[in-house]
């Protein structure tokens, strides 16, 4: 069955019984509200329901109307009636008693829409046995109650009013860090991890202690979902490679999944517990390694790619070079960082440094041929400010590898055609002057291996002229 059918187009045609100025009817939300009481009542018996007399299905009938409620809860005046009438603690009754998937993500989802709207969201962050409830459905075993979960969870984070509340709660909650560490590690659900990652990603930016705590957390095994009653022993998860597994699910389906799951390992890099958790894995960080490098060097910004798609990557470039820059710094005896292997990698920044020169010259032209609006020169603003951000990561990442080139690398790198005329003028543009010291020792370097070249790159610039 299709997630939600339409909502009902009921006429409120009594005198008061109109939701707010919609058209719903009062009596029918009513009626819906008190049926869900019925469904998880323990006296009632039907054929949907267990041995233990809890219902584990939902008939066909009960299950459109609650979806219709599920659709109108994004309207506001239907949210504040579902809030006055307390269906938030029918839902928690519905949570506590109901054997049914289906009725519980459903719930959730109603939740979710109500959640949506401040003055509700406070009321519902505010409930601490509610709160405790819900953090407990991130231990559910059904993947779509997960996905309005994360949702929900993510709806409140979003919330400046009631953000510290939720922190604060999850922080308390050990349990929250396995259940989410389980489902990166193990879910197939692109949809569920990246809704997952958006809510690490949003804990992680809200709160460095909470990250420091989750950096470090993985030495204590807990309990996790489970099909039956008994608890499931989980693994000692390590927060690192989760999160490397679920980039390694989203990344061919979702860019912007990705582009989350990346920027986690940029927040993880912001304090010295985060680089030391990617670089002491029991690899040595090689994992993280391949697969940043395997993006930037066969997945983004490729050479068939016009250059305008540097703009559209931005983000998830810079939270990529960003990292491989931390390791870079960290990890220079391993072997996965050492120059022979990593010349490709070089030719890839170069080739991004280029096309943000072609973005920008485009910019210009499109400003001269016509004249742009205030919103358009915001946004021009902020893809400057963006693009910014991902070229001063890009070349302090460069000017450290070719600082640790040895003529050796730079006959490869010339012979696979990552260095040239071309490429070393353009990484010299960029570099210069802030990072004079490293172009100052490649040029040295290249003089071993070509010179025509070194003297031609210092004939255009000047200043590198090697003095005796």
């Amino acid at each position: 069955m299709d997630r939600n059918p339409s909502p009902p187009s009921s006429e409120a045609e009594e005198e008061g019984d109109a939701v707010g100025n919609t058209m719903y009817s009062k009596h029918w939300l009513f009626s819906i509200l008190t049926r869900l009481i019925e469904v998880i009542s323990p006296e009632k018996t039907e054929p949907t329901v267990s041995p233990e007399g809890i219902q584990t299905e939902l008939d066909e009938e009960m299950e459109n109307d609650i979806c219709k409620v599920w659709d109108m809860s994004m309207d506001e005046d239907v949210a504040l009636f579902l809030q006055e009438f307390n269906a938030p603690d029918i839902f928690m009754g519905v949570f506590a008693k109901s054997k049914c998937p289906r009725l519980t993500e459903i719930c959730v989802g109603i939740l979710g829409n109500m959640a949506c709207f401040q003055d509700i969201c406070m009321s519902i962050s505010k409930d601490e046995n509610l709160g405790q409830v819900l953090l407990q459905r991130l231990c559910d075993s059904d993947s779509p109650t997960l996905l309005e979960t994360s949702r929900l969870l993510l709806t409140c984070l979003s919330q400046p009013e009631v953000a510290n509340v939720w922190v604060e709660r999850i922080r308390e909650n050990p349990s929250v860090y396995d259940c989410v560490c389980f489902i990166m590690s193990s879910s197939t659900n692109v949809e569920l991890l990246v809704k997952v990652g958006e809510v690490v990603d949003k804990l992680f930016d809200l709160d460095e202690e909470l990250m420091l705590n989750w950096v470090k957390n993985g030495t204590c095994r807990s309990v996790g979902p489970s099909g039956d009653d008994s608890p499931e022993e989980l693994p000692d998860f390590k927060i690192v490679p989760c999160i490397l597994e679920a980039a390694k699910q989203v990344r061919s389906d979702n860019p912007e999944g990705l582009d989350v799951y990346m920027h986690i390992l940029q927040l993880l890099t912001t304090v010295d517990e985060g680089i030391q958790a990617i670089v002491q894995a029991p690899d040595g960080g090689k994992e993280t390694w391949s697969l940043l490098y395997d993006l930037v060097c066969h997945e983004l910004c490729q050479p068939d790619d016009p250059p305008i798609i540097v703009q559209e990557q931005k983000t998830v470039l810079a939270s990529i070079l960003s990292v491989l820059s931390a390791m870079f710094a960290s990890q220079t005896e391993q072997e996965y960082t050492k120059m022979r292997k990593n010349m490709p990698l070089i030719g890839s920044l170069i080739r991004i440094l280029q096309y943000m020169e072609g973005c920008g010259k485009r910019s210009v032209d499109n400003s001269n041929e016509s004249e742009q609006q205030e919103t358009g020169r915001a946004d021009l603003n902020e893809e400057d400010f963006h693009l910014k951000i991902l070229k001063d990561i890009c070349c302090e990442l460069l000017s450290n590898m070719l600082q640790e080139l040895t003529k050796e690398n730079t006959l490869e790198g010339l012979h696979q055609g990552h260095l040239n005329e071309q490429t070393c003028s353009c990484a010299f543009q960029n570099l210069l002057p802030l990072y004079f010291a490293s172009v100052e020792s490649f040029l040295e370097v290249l003089r071993e291996a070509d010179q025509t070249l070194a003297d031609t790159l210092e004939k255009r610039f000047p200043s590198l002229k090697v003095h005796a």
